[in-house]
């Protein structure tokens, strides 16, 4: 039996007679065990609607939101229910103890004014400075649940249209140049678990995650513009990985204007000394499918120690298979790196290794030395645009890289090799075209090596 929300436990008589537990709920529709078991209370819900929020998709209801959070953690926990409806709201805060539902029809929507979320001093783009806060916001909370089956829309369209105005004025704005809010925003937490959640048309980046461990995604939707600009979400990431660990993502769906899952960490010449940004490692993705995007699996923009990623069983209709961006001003270490059962269904590369040149600052430093090695793309089958490219900075250094047991159509079967020192490419049981291919095509240009 699907459970209902219920009320808040507020210490009165009236509230505490509408709290519904779910154990009373199963025993009533269920046959009595035969086994006595010892009753484990349930926290209660708390309804939206309860502490005044209208869902009319006009109501400003942030305060009664939060009010709703604040109490939920101050009476020791439970899960704050958003009904069916359109509740708009600025900027919100989840306490430790305090999670979230959105029950199916219900829509928690971003309000469209700037000023309805705070600027703090927040992680974006791998440093820290005065920023806006997202739609949703999480520090501390260990054991949190996001769950839905309902809608986190970020009313993005605005926020898109005056960033591609500022850009048009002045062509050297940046990101950072046009305030944008995030959807959602968790750090510092552990055991995260986001199930089931839609999420739709955000300002900036969907989901980012900086230094969490033992995070779920799983069954999400992440859905922004994807065409050419304007018609395009500026900075749409599905989900950012910032020097987290243990994150799986799984049988989620991704059709966003930029990367669809993004591996980043800190940047700059001296960011391996940057004790805020831990490694990304052990990151798992799996069983889901990619539409529309920069590349299934992202390491960068800003980034540097990533390891230990396995990406399986995917399928593209568009985003490129493994995309590396490699910063000339960061040392980058990216390594152990597995992606197989993949399946192309559109026009994308299979590999996209070039160097990333926006906003580069070697703040007087030499070039750092990047490394790129132990890389295996195997099972890969469908129809692409090309093998794609690997090229590197004057600083960078390659290892092992094999492609195997691939069966794919492609429009053109070049691979563009340059600047790709020491690097060790092997194809084993590659076709391409039906052709087998025991040594990569041409054309290969390995300079510096």
């Amino acid at each position: 039996m699907k459970r209902l929300p219920t009320a808040c436990h507020l210490g009165v008589l009236l509230m505490a007679g509408m709290m519904i537990s779910h154990l009373s709920s199963a025993a009533a529709s269920t046959a009595a065990p035969q086994t006595a078991l010892v009753p484990v209370a349930e926290k209660p819900g708390y309804d939206v609607r309860l502490f005044g929020a209208v869902g009319d998709g006009k109501t400003l209801d942030t305060a009664a939101l939060q009010k709703a959070l604040d109490d939920c953690a101050q009476a020791d926990g439970g899960t704050v229910v958003i009904p069916q409806g359109v509740f708009v709201s600025g900027a919100l805060f989840l306490k430790p103890g305090s999670n979230l539902e959105l029950l199916e029809g219900a829509v928690l929507k971003g309000s469209t004014n700037i000023n309805d979320y705070p600027k703090g001093v927040t992680r974006i783009e791998g440093h820290f400075e005065p920023w806006r806060a997202a739609l949703l916001n999480a520090d501390k909370a260990d054991h949190l649940r996001i769950t839905g089956p309902g809608t986190l829309d970020g009313s993005g369209a605005s926020y898109w249209k005056e960033f591609y105005r500022r850009q048009q004025l002045n062509h050297k704005t940046t990101n950072l140049n046009v305030e944008r809010p995030r959807l959602a925003f968790i750090q510092n937490s552990k055991d995260v678990a986001i199930t089931g959640v839609q999420f739709k048309d955000s300002g900036f980046w969907n989901l980012h995650l900086y230094r969490c461990q033992d995070v779920r995604v799983e069954n999400c939707s992440f859905r922004a513009l994807h065409g050419s600009k304007p018609a395009r979400a500026p900075s749409s990431d599905g989900v950012d990985v910032d020097s987290s660990q243990d994150v799986t993502i799984s049988h989620c769906f991704f059709s966003v204007g930029d990367d669809c899952i993004a591996l980043k960490g800190s940047k700059g010449p001296l960011a391996l000394q940057d004790q805020s940004s831990p490694p990304v490692e052990r990151i798992h993705i799996r069983d889901s499918r990619f539409e529309a995007g920069g590349g299934i699996v992202t390491f960068g923009s800003e980034a540097t120690i990533v390891r230990d990623v396995d990406v399986e069983r995917c399928t593209t209709t568009g985003p490129t298979v493994l995309r590396i961006k490699l910063r000339s001003d960061t040392p980058q270490q990216y390594e152990n790196i597995r992606l197989r059962d993949i399946t192309m269904a559109g026009a994308g590369m299979i590999l996209n290794v070039s160097p990333w040149s926006q906003y580069a600052d070697l703040q007087g430093q030499p070039m750092p030395k990047s490394v790129v090695r132990q890389i295996t793309v195997s099972n890969v089958n469908g129809s692409g645009g090309s093998l794609g490219k690997i090229v590197g900075n004057v600083g960078t250094e390659f290892g092992d890289l094999l492609v195997q047991d691939v069966a794919v159509k492609l429009t053109s079967t070049a691979l563009e090799v340059s600047e790709a020192k020491n690097l060790n490419l092997q194809f084993k049981n590659v076709r391409v075209n039906g052709i087998s291919l025991s040594v990569p095509p041409a054309p290969l240009k390995f300079s510096k090596k």
